[in-house]
């Protein structure tokens, strides 16, 4: 006998009767950009710019390459699946028990995990648009609902319609700040406001991959949310301050233990691999090379704003390694156009904000690259 979340799709004619989730076969497409070889093909070019995936230009610690290169990862053996080393390590780092700390295949399996651990068909999430796909496309599986609060016309959180989503009581809440793809983040007085509106039931998530390029007084969420009383996780990723993208390390920190056992309990066993602990943990004891690129890429990315403000193409505000802002026109058609110059880039799709466009921050001579052919294309 089948069951009412199954349903039959036309998979081809060898599997045409084949019963398939159907929360998961209707999900959108995951917007993961385009791949080096295509970009390549596309374009003619061998040298390209690639600005689409908000990697660190710098690449990584060199203290990680000489820990991948020594003899502690043996790739025959399988890694810790608790991910002790790297847990004990991030708990004395940020003052928190090693408990409450999940560690995943990229913050984006933390996302998952948290969909997939707390949410089952009929619930609702909260979360912005534009959005980091994720946080719709992972509780879209789980058969939740999402409910999306746009930015305002100045390109920032609308706090307004967001305490009233809120407050309606959403089984999740997903929040980036500072935000991707847009770029700002919330002051300190703006989370407490939203975090003041959380109420019992509602597990308040806020991701904060970006951390580490926010102002200097933006608030830490970890230190905001840890006596706020409420269910909460914050998320962080070793992807894009420490330039571990290929590696694929995230962490989350819970609340409370139990909700840490949930999120553990929803994701694979062996799921961070054993070259990417050794790394992290690498990185996290190289905090100088961190903030020292960390630095590098702010100051490109003040420049890189400036140049698009006197082209008049004005970005949101951002404490990202990258911009996003309005082209005027078809983003996918400006991104085109930059791809014949050997540049990639990310236009967004999401209905509305179809002629905004997402550049990371590269080095130098990258930026110089966009910034000449843009010019072209406002000229011409």
């Amino acid at each position: 006998m089948t069951t009412a979340p199954e349903t039959a799709r036309n998979l081809g004619s060898a599997a045409a009767a084949l019963l398939v989730n159907p929360h998961v076969a209707a999900l959108p497409p995951y917007n993961a950009g385009m791949s080096l070889a295509r970009a390549r093909a596309l374009s003619g070019h061998d040298d390209l710019a690639r600005l689409a995936s908000n990697e660190n230009p710098d690449g990584c610690s060199p203290a990680v390459l000489a820990a991948l290169a020594g003899g502690g990862f043996e790739p025959w053996r399988y890694a810790d699946p608790a991910c002790t080393a790297l847990r004990e390590a991030l708990a004395k780092r940020l003052g928190v028990d090693a408990g409450v700390i999940v560690v995943g295949n990229g913050s984006e399996e933390m996302i998952a995990a948290i969909s997939r651990g707390v949410l089952v068909a009929g619930t609702q999430v909260v979360t912005v648009v534009p959005s980091f796909g994720l946080h719709e496309i992972e509780p879209l599986a789980a058969g939740a609902t999402v409910v999306k609060v746009p930015m305002t016309p100045a390109a920032g959180f609308d706090l307004v319609a967001l305490e009233a989503a809120i407050a309606a009581g959403p089984r999740v809440v997903f929040l980036s700040s500072p935000w991707n793809p847009v770029g700002p983040a919330l002051d300190r007085a703006a989370l407490e406001r939203l975090i003041a509106t959380v109420r019992p039931g509602t597990l308040f998530v806020l991701d904060e991959a970006y951390f580490e390029f926010a102002d200097a007084d933006a608030p830490d969420g970890i230190e905001v949310l840890r006596d706020s009383g409420i269910a909460f996780v914050v998320l962080r990723t070793f992807s894009k301050a420490y330039g571990l993208a290929g590696l694929r390390v995230g962490y989350a920190v819970c609340s409370d233990p139990e909700i840490a056992r949930v999120i553990a309990s929803a994701k694979t066993p062996f799921n961070v691999n054993g070259a990417a602990q050794l790394a992290a943990l690498a990185a996290l004891e190289d905090d100088a090379w961190m903030k020292a690129s960390v630095a590098r890429i702010r100051s490109e990315r003040d420049r890189v704003a400036l140049a698009l403000a006197a082209m008049g193409l004005n970005a949101a505000p951002s404490q990202t390694n990258f911009l996003f802002f309005d082209t005027g026109r078809d983003s996918s058609t400006v991104a085109a156009a930059l791809l014949q110059d050997g540049i990639i880039v990310k236009p967004w799709r999401e209905a509305g904000y179809e002629t905004w466009l997402r550049a990371t921050i590269g080095k130098p001579a990258d930026n110089d690259r966009l910034i000449a052919s843009l010019k072209r294309q406002v000229a011409g």
